[in-house]
């Protein structure tokens, strides 16, 4: 298989694809394809076109239960739809030492005609809040923002070398430096889940 790379020649930062807090920004392309039989899912490619993150729903499109993996099969988090409460999701990460899940962050889908400036999802990191606030409109893009208003992670349609949309299954997504990237990659799959998309 080819390797697949974004579109930013700008970038000569170190990828970071362990999942753990990076001084530098990194530029993902994200294909909303597992790997296995392109079935339901995504697949993740860092800067030099490895892939870094995966999902595989199989068969089951907007699933209630996921989980974030790298390339090795990994579990980084378990993403749960909660059944009690619409529009409410959670995220877990699995602790080694204790051999228990300790819940990472919480997202909530706020209905359009309760929107006030804010967007279409609140994420909560214990007492971090981040945002989803969509682009024009257009449903493949969106953007992270953080309780400062600072953009985290963009995401937006990829295109090829020559400017050619790629399709609505494979995105760019930017992240910035000193940000979680396993975190925001759980955002974007949590968002790609409440669309139907995964």
């Amino acid at each position: 298989m080819g390797k697949i790379h974004p579109n930013d020649h700008r970038l000569d930062e170190e990828p970071n694809s362990s999942g753990e807090m990076s001084n530098k920004r990194e530029t993902y392309t994200v294909w909303m394809k597992s790997l296995v039989f392109h079935s339901n899912g995504c697949t993740v490619y860092n800067s030099d076109g490895d892939i870094v993150y995966r999902v595989d729903n199989y068969d089951t499109k907007g699933t209630r239960e996921v989980d974030l993996m790298d390339l090795q099969g990994t579990v980084l988090c378990t993403i749960h739809k909660r059944k009690l409460g619409f529009g409410c999701w959670e995220g877990f990460r699995s602790n080694s030492r204790s051999m228990k899940e300790e819940r990472w962050f919480q997202v909530k889908r706020y209905h359009k005609m309760m929107i006030k400036g804010k967007g279409e999802c609140e994420m909560r990191v214990g007492k971090q809040k981040y945002w989803i606030v969509g682009m024009g409109g257009k449903s493949a893009e969106f953007r992270i923002m953080n309780m400062e208003g600072q953009i985290v992670a963009e995401v937006k349609q990829k295109e090829s070398w020559s400017g050619v949309v790629l399709g609505d299954d494979v995105v760019t997504m930017q992240v910035e430096a000193n940000t979680d990237h396993s975190l925001i990659m759980a955002f974007v799959m949590v968002y790609g889940l409440i669309r139907r998309r995964m």
